[in-house]
């Protein structure tokens, strides 16, 4: 399998009705993205207006939302087909972005506190979920030949959508305020429900697994069984261990460049606007990422290969944190040598190790994917984000400081460079399950 991969001549799909659900694809994520993007902001001003040491209040808070949502996902993909529990997922975000509009426009209505302790909780759940639910979608409808070959077009796609996200914000934020931004988030996911209803119109009538008794029907089983899968199955484990050595890197990255912003910009707006320049220069790192690299070596040198280079090249970013005489002061366009930490994690993650790690779930069995993958990317991410932000509380209390944080982040990258490489490589040698 791995050779024949890598003598593929063409990653550009040949056939239309290939070409067609890729366009569908691409807008999807695209959407998604943008929809997310557009409104992260609003929550990174929030908790950079309070400080980072309260972080673990609102990833516990988080982790609780996720404990909850996730075995809810489970019942709702084991009782209804995918046409119906993806389009269903969507529209309860959708209604929900629309509630905080007035909550956002009318200050009485609840205060600064409580708001932004509710956002973020609910803003993160929304990240987490609207995006694992892509990914579910994508390895449910593509084969693990095709993952390869069209996951790094449909990721360029979607980092445009990052890209637009914090343009749209930091454009319009000075205009429109703060409240409107989440009714263009809304209707962007809107245009990702007709693309998911198209896909599977599509994937039940020319997908590639069109023939299989299981395309597109309810999963089954029981609400738990992503939970059982963490710790029972050794390929979602393995993915369990990668995220959470992952999430030690991006978890103290983002505390760290919220604790500058939050000393270095002193009102909301300005906050905003530095939280969607940092995404916006991240985003496009992984746009020149995904368009250079990951297209080529994606399909040729297989997941493995993309995974250690991720690593080395976090790692490598880390360090200079580590050694830097003062992480705070410029370096580059403006940005301290934290936020190029941030910028260059966050964009080597999604340009590299994201589209390789969704590429592996291509080629297990649909309860995994639907269960054990949401699982993975909502409450086990979560769950990671907990316990290392009250590490760094702890840690702070012995005198820790941004020097130590970004060496033990180093280490916690080599470490999931590590973990990632072996599990790719095993994971290529599975044989597909029988009806996936």
């Amino acid at each position: 399998m791995e050779a024949s991969v890598r003598a593929r001549p063409s990653l550009i799909p040949q056939a239309r009705p290939e070409r067609v659900a890729l366009a569908y694809s691409c807008v999807y994520f695209f959407c998604v993205l943008a929809a997310y993007y557009a409104a992260r902001p609003v929550r990174d001003q929030l908790i950079a207006a309070v400080g980072a040491t309260q972080l673990p209040w609102f990833y516990g808070a988080t982790f609780v939302a996720t404990l909850v949502l996730t075995p809810t996902f489970a019942v709702v993909v084991a009782r209804w087909p995918r046409r119906v529990a993806v389009p269903a997922v969507y529209g309860f975000f959708i209604a929900c972005l629309l509630a905080f509009v007035p909550l956002f426009a009318n200050e009485g209505l609840l205060s600064p506190r409580a708001l932004g302790t509710v956002f973020f909780v609910w803003i993160s759940v929304f990240n987490l979920f609207v995006v694992s639910v892509f990914w579910v979608v994508m390895s449910d409808i593509w084969t693990q030949e095709q993952s390869r070959r069209l996951f790094p077009l449909i990721a360029v796609a979607g980092t445009a959508g990052a890209v637009c996200g914090p343009l749209l914000t930091r454009e319009l934020v000075d205009v429109i305020g703060v409240a409107p931004l989440l009714a263009v988030s809304a209707a962007l996911l809107a245009v990702a429900v007709w693309c998911v209803i198209r896909l599977g119109q599509w994937s039940e009538r020319e997908g590639s697994r069109r023939g299989s008794a299981r395309e597109g029907r309810p999963v089954g089983g029981g609400m738990f069984e992503g939970v059982k899968q963490v710790f029972a199955t050794p390929f979602v484990r393995n993915m369990a261990l990668l995220l959470l050595l992952a999430d030690g890197i991006g978890t103290v990255n983002y505390a760290l460049v919220v604790d500058y912003s939050g000393s270095a910009f002193a009102n909301a707006v300005d906050r905003t606007r530095f939280a969607a320049n940092v995404d916006l220069a991240a985003n496009l790192l992984t746009v020149l990422l995904q368009v250079l690299v990951t297209r080529w070596l994606l399909p040729r040198g297989g997941p493995s290969a993309m995974l250690a280079l991720w690593a080395a090249c976090v790692m490598g970013a880390l360090i200079f944190v580590a050694v830097s005489n003062d992480p705070y002061a410029p370096v580059v366009a403006g940005f301290p040598a934290v936020a190029i930490a941030v910028i260059v994690g966050r964009g080597f993650a999604y340009g590299l190790a994201e589209p390789a790690r969704h590429s592996l779930f291509a080629q297990v069995s649909r309860n995994e994917r639907y269960k054990g993958q949401n699982m993975v990317d909502t409450a086990v991410w979560r769950f990671g984000d907990l316990i290392i932000a009250l590490g760094m509380n702890g840690l702070r209390g012995v005198g820790v400081g941004v020097t130590g944080f970004a060496g033990l982040a180093a280490v916690s990258a080599a470490a999931a460079g590590l973990v990632g490489w072996r599990a790719a490589r095993r994971a290529a040698a599975r044989p597909d399950p029988p009806g996936r």
